[in-house]
């Protein structure tokens, strides 16, 4: 099981917790279990196609997904999974 950190924004799909722990060998399969626990998270996270929201920023163990291999990342027992929305402001 990874450890997912919930921005504050999201919280309200989580029952106001900021961590939760969800299963999955993959962070897409951690994103999407996370969706089966706590249903409208998918919608936030996901875009039309199934891609990570260009707006929301996904983090393994403070490594950009981008930058490994996006949602096929693997992901091992005690992972920690953060998710950031970009915050637009002026």
């Amino acid at each position: 099981m990874a450890t997912i950190r919930i921005p504050t924004t999201m919280r309200g799909l989580t029952g106001n917790k900021g961590e939760v722990r969800v299963a999955g060998a993959t962070v897409g399969e951690v994103l999407k279990n996370l969706e089966q626990a706590h249903p409208g998270m998918g919608a936030r996270v996901f875009d039309d196609k199934g891609a990570v929201r260009r707006y929301v920023n996904v983090f393994l163990n403070d490594e950009d997904i981008r930058f490994l291999q996006e949602l096929s990342t693997p992901v091992a027992e005690g992972d920690r999974i953060t998710l950031i929305p970009a915050i637009a402001g002026g």
